[in-house]
């Protein structure tokens, strides 16, 4: 199962189980240190495998048999990562770094006027944001709009897509008129 079908909801059963223990550990982390939570989770996916370890041994010792370890076969399990692997993932993160580097020199230094100035009001209406809600809340609404908005979208796209052609005709009209009255901001043709 992959990502998109979590937030789909195509598995009802999957996707509520990562979305309820995703909420479960922010809500978590709103009222505990991260140090807190991390030791809590230890200690519970400890005491499950401890319990069940004792459980199974309890069981083999009544019915006189010999099952082994009942984990053995995830503690046979290969778990390194490859070199090709770690090359792999390294690489990506090395183009998502350098294109974000490049992005924000483009715009700290001003090569297009708007796209700076774009800039600068998302950070302006930032500033705002920052100012009414913290990080962890943000992460919160994010989760929670990850699992919602894509069903929303899928159940009503005809009316979603006419509203937001319209929203979109209305700015592309705006940012037009202002890129005519601010010397050198017009666009270059892509």
């Amino acid at each position: 199962m992959c990502a998109i079908d979590l937030l789909y909801w195509r598995n009802v059963k999957q996707s509520g189980a990562v979305f309820s223990s995703v909420l479960l550990l922010l809500f978590s982390l709103t009222q505990f240190s991260v140090v807190s939570v991390g030791a809590y989770l230890a200690l519970a996916a400890l005491s499950a495998t401890i319990s069940f370890r004792i459980y199974k041994s309890v069981l083999q010792a009544v019915q006189k048999t010999d099952e082994g370890h009942p984990f053995k076969a995830y503690l046979e399990m290969e778990i390194a990562l490859s070199q090709d692997q770690i090359s792999k993932y390294a690489d990506k993160i090395l183009l998502y770094t350098n294109t974000c580097m490049k992005e924000l020199r483009r715009l700290f230094l001003v090569q297009d006027l708007v796209d700076s100035l774009k800039f600068a009001v998302l950070m302006w209406l930032l500033t705002y944001v920052g100012a009414l809600f913290n990080g962890l809340t943000l992460l919160i609404l994010a989760v929670v709009s990850m699992f919602t908005l894509p069903v929303v979208y899928e159940k009503h796209q005809a009316q979603i897509d006419q509203y937001v052609g319209l929203i979109r005709t209305q700015v592309n009209s705006v940012v037009g008129k202002i890129q005519a009255k601010i010397p050198g901001a017009k666009r270059k043709e892509e």
